[in-house]
């Protein structure tokens, strides 16, 4: 659950902590990967891969569960961007571009960065109209780039290394996919996707209407959508998916920069398509990414108390003994790795099945609309006589529970409709009282956190919205701005496949894409509304947030057909933001008498399959390494070539099978392990582990450095 935890009021103790511990405190490292891989339609290309690696100068909070305690201690996959530029054959002007970044959701700060640079770039080529992103919505990715106030306090501040790395890695994915472009053929296919999901919040599904839900056979969407993209010359260029899970199986106990599920399966994919190539390294490009997945949990297990086993399944996630802190859903192995791994394998699996039968070819004309919307003030239509207003932003009681996939904390509970007095003294006195129109407007919703009024150090959230769509030929993309549910995904669905219909364009396949633009946090109907479990409390525009958000998308649909497509909202600032940055500087030590890359704890001599290799160095903070990432590698897994006489590299840390833990202790010093899981089909011989990176001790310079382990022998 995005903001799965209400992390203000702990961000306020932990802030006093702090002070006493300052010289007992551990400083992990922080990190983010993105990188570079890039494809195209008609116009489909891939060639090249970029890759830009970051570690944040601070003590990096994973973005995600917003628990400040889930900091950054290594990594376990990186976090790449896949990029598509699909353009007419005839007229290529006509393009739409479509970026999937492996990050815990798309924010306003980097679409609007980069858009200025690709006006700097390339004029009005590429515009607001024409370039969608979104992020798969990894729990597991670097926080720190959104300039807002609410989720600043829950990633460790709008962190510049963090953020530009990100914009600089779009851009260059973009820059990529521009100069990559050939021509060729876009075929779409579907198909379902068994056993990966369950829906999170069946009591609020329920609330819709029983006519509504016969029409479906699941509480989750769980079909899949897929683009495959194919060169003239018969080349396969690249794939594109969506489907509806939260990519959550990764807890919020890990400390391993990842992609979790979504990437994992994007990982298969380009590795059996690019055979022969280090992750990220090959031509051939699978992006997957989100549709409706605001209720869709992979933990398949479903919701448990974690001290007796029992279900916990209940409108508030509530255990009799411990509370909603220990209502805790699992996935389908033994451990969080495990179950990312089976989920991902479930949906890369499907993902091929369909990409294989995929025959029916999208082509014709391609159009475009951007409108920016102030969601606090939309008047809804409801029916003839009847209307509605949207309202400004606010997050409820129900919003502190989290979910079962990453509980709150203080025992705050799903389906909460009644504030406490207690917590409203505490938020009055804190932050600012609700007025008396936020608290009608957004009833039965008991609001903790007024954020829509509140402004200070910066404003809390956005109140302008992207809402975009382009259309293919016969099909048509929406871009989702937040989690939308299972029900309000199928709503918006059926409203803009009508509207297309009465503009006479029938016969439209609508795909909707979750988490672009910008982060608005969740969208339920205005049955599951009334509950107030989390997504109802996440809903921050009010009960009629789904019905304005159909209303507008309707209103694209006829932009499209009817080529008007101005808007009379200004562009939202970005907020000149300059020192908010919670985390502490970089001061490596290494033990007396040792070098940085030094070996503490050395390899076993000898492996077989199925075992874990494991090495320990003398580690620096990993965020020394900034300035050198763009074909760097933390660490890499040799063989030694008997005929050749020299090490080949089969694994570096972009790998699924290699691990980098970094620890730091209460002196300073700090170990790297780095792990090789060494799986079923690696070969018998003489392997080794090498290390690298760059120290950054006080009133030095940064330094490289490399370590190796000892040789060793892996057999069958």
């Amino acid at each position: 659950s995005c903001i799965g935890i209400f992390s203000f009021f702990q961000f306020l103790a932990n802030t006093i902590l702090a002070a006493v511990k300052t010289f007992t405190i551990k400083y992990f490292n922080s990190l983010l990967y993105i990188s570079g891989i890039i494809s195209n339609k008609n116009i489909s290309g891939l060639k090249s891969i970029c890759c830009f690696i970051i570690f944040s100068n601070h003590v990096w909070i994973l973005m995600g569960y917003a628990k400040l305690g889930q900091k950054g201690g290594g990594i376990l996959s990186r976090l790449y961007c896949r990029t598509f530029i699909l353009a007419e054959r005839q007229n290529d002007i006509n393009r739409v571009v479509h970026v999937v970044a492996e990050i815990g959701m798309m924010s306003q700060r980097i679409r609007l960065e980069v858009m200025k640079q690709l006006k700097d770039k390339y004029g009005n080529l590429y515009n607001h109209n024409n370039v969608i992103m979104t992020g798969t919505h990894t729990h597991s990715g670097a926080g720190g780039y959104v300039q807002y106030t609410l989720l600043m306090l829950s990633s460790g501040g709008l962190i510049k290394p963090t953020l530009n790395a990100i914009v600089d890695g779009i851009v260059k994915s973009i820059d990529m996919a521009h100069q990559n472009m050939v021509q060729g053929h876009i075929f779409i296919g579907t198909g379902l996707v068994e056993n990966s999901q369950i829906n999170r919040s069946p009591l609020s599904y329920l609330q819709n209407s029983v006519s509504e839900r016969r029409r479906y056979s699941s509480n989750v969407d769980k079909e899949m959508t897929l683009l495959k993209m194919v060169a003239d010359n018969g080349q396969e260029i690249g794939m594109f998916s969506w489907f509806a899970v939260h990519p959550v199986s990764m807890n919020n106990t890990n400390l391993l920069v990842n992609s979790d599920n979504a990437g994992y399966a994007a990982y298969l994919f380009e590795q059996e398509k690019n055979e022969g190539y280090l992750p990220g390294k090959g031509p051939f490009v699978a992006a997957f990414t989100s549709s409706n997945l605001g209720d869709v949990s992979p933990n398949t297990k479903g919701p448990h108390c974690i001290n007796t086993g029992e279900s916990c399944e209940n409108m508030g996630n509530y255990c009799l003994i411990g509370g909603a802190k220990l209502c805790i859903a699992t996935g389908p192995g033994a451990d969080m790795f495990q179950s990312t791994q089976i989920i991902g394998r479930h949906i890369y699996s499907n993902a091929k099945e369909i990409y294989t039968k995929a025959s029916k070819e999208i082509d014709g004309p391609i159009s475009s609309v951007h409108r920016w919307v102030d969601m606090s003030n939309v008047t809804v239509q409801l029916n003839s006589t009847h209307t509605a207003k949207t309202c400004k932003p606010a997050l409820g009681y129900s919003f502190a529970a989290g979910t079962m996939d990453g509980p709150g904390m203080f025992n705050f509970t799903q389906g909460t409709t009644e504030g406490d007095p207690i917590w409203d003294s505490i938020r009055d006195l804190f932050l600012v009282r609700p007025s008396n129109e936020l608290i009608e407007c957004h009833k039965p919703k008991p609001i903790l956190l007024p954020i829509g009024e509140l402004t200070k150090p910066y404003p809390w959230q956005s109140k302008i919205v992207d809402i975009q769509m382009f259309t293919i030929g016969s099909a048509a993309f929406v871009g989702l701005p937040g989690e939308f549910t299972t029900m309000s995904g199928r709503r918006v669905r059926e409203a803009v496949k009508k509207e297309f219909e009465i503009q006479r364009k029938a016969g439209m396949d609508i795909i909707i894409s979750g988490l672009s633009n910008i982060y608005t946090h969740y969208i339920t109907t205005y049955e599951e509304y009334q509950v107030q479990r989390y997504e109802g409390g996440s809903t921050i525009f009010g009960p009629h947030t789904l019905s304005a958000y159909i209303q507008l998308f309707q209103g694209l649909a006829r932009a499209l057909a009817t080529v008007k497509t101005n808007s009379n909202i200004p562009e939202p600032p970005i907020l000149n933001i300059t020192k908010l940055n919670f985390l502490p500087p970089i001061m490596d030590k290494k033990p007396l008498g040792q070098k940085y890359g030094d070996v503490l704890k050395d390899v076993q001599p000898t492996y077989k399959v199925g075992e874990i290799a494991e090495v320990h160095f003398v580690g620096a903070n990993p965020r020394s390494s900034t300035e050198y990432m763009a074909n760097f590698t933390f660490l890499t897994v040799e063989k030694h070539d008997n005929i050749s006489k020299s090490w080949q590299v089969l694994h570096d840390d972009a790998s699924w099978d290699t691990r980098l833990i970094w620890k730091k202790d209460t002196m300073g010093q700090s170990t790297s392990i780095i792990e090789w899981h060494i799986s079923k089909t690696s070969e018998s011989g003489k392997y080794r582990i090498q290390y690298f990176g760059h120290s950054k001790e006080l009133f030095s310079s940064v330094c490289a450095f490399n370590g190796s382990s000892s040789t060793f022998e892996v057999s069958n």
